[in-house]
């Protein structure tokens, strides 16, 4: 089993950053794939970056340039740096993690960007 725990949630105005911290409650990043998920209120939860354990990332096209995903092992912590953040970056994001077949889930941190 594994708890993870998001932080760094909050409002923002527009043109502003915000980094995301995720906190694992036990050592996985060497076997896991790791990733930030966004939903936004009306809308399917979408991915927004993940990063392997080989440090390999991925993001979705509406966030490259903008966002950034690293981790650091000895922490346990998986962060998701935003930059330039948009009105439609509203959204909770949730941080996930693939482990040997199964998902765990975060319990999610609220993101707000105002005009």
């Amino acid at each position: 089993q594994v708890q993870l725990v998001e932080s760094g949630g909050g409002l923002v105005q527009a043109g502003g950053s915000l980094r995301l911290s995720c906190a694992a409650s036990r050592s996985i990043f060497s076997s896991a794939v790791m990733g930030w998920y966004r939903q936004a209120p009306g809308k399917q939860r979408e991915l927004v970056a993940h990063i392997s354990s080989s440090g390999s990332t991925n993001y979705a096209g509406s966030v490259k340039g903008r966002f950034t995903i690293s981790s650091d092992n000895a922490k346990n912590t998986v962060y998701l740096q935003m930059n330039s953040l948009k009105p439609e970056d509203t959204a909770v994001y949730y941080c996930h993690a693939y482990l040997l077949g199964y998902d765990y889930w975060g319990q999610g941190t609220q993101v707000t960007v105002s005009s």
